[in-house]
């Protein structure tokens, strides 16, 4: 295995354990993951072309699509959303 694709492994670990953080903690090393998550792709895409690379990509977009869709509505200087409340009525 190529030194990229086990970078991209150890992300990935590393970026599951993020995710088991509780909510307060997961800020900083999970921006710390958004922004090292590019030079691993390209990495990826200089080692093994530009299909692995886009794939790379998918799954990049995959795990952090809120924070993205987050920030995507900030530089659009769009309201973001906030969380709805949890539904406290039950079942129907």
């Amino acid at each position: 295995m190529s030194e990229a694709l086990i970078a991209a492994s150890l992300w990935v670990l590393a970026a599951t354990m993020v995710a088991f953080l509780p909510m307060r903690q997961q800020y900083r090393p999970g921006l710390v993951l958004l922004i090292a998550a590019p030079g691993v792709i390209a990495w990826i895409g200089v080692a093994h072309g530009a299909v692995m690379a886009v794939l790379g990509a998918a799954a990049f977009v995959s795990m952090f699509r809120n924070p993205l869709r987050y920030l995507w509505r900030r530089a659009r200087g769009a309201a973001p959303e906030l969380p709805s409340e949890p539904n406290r009525e039950g079942p129907r």
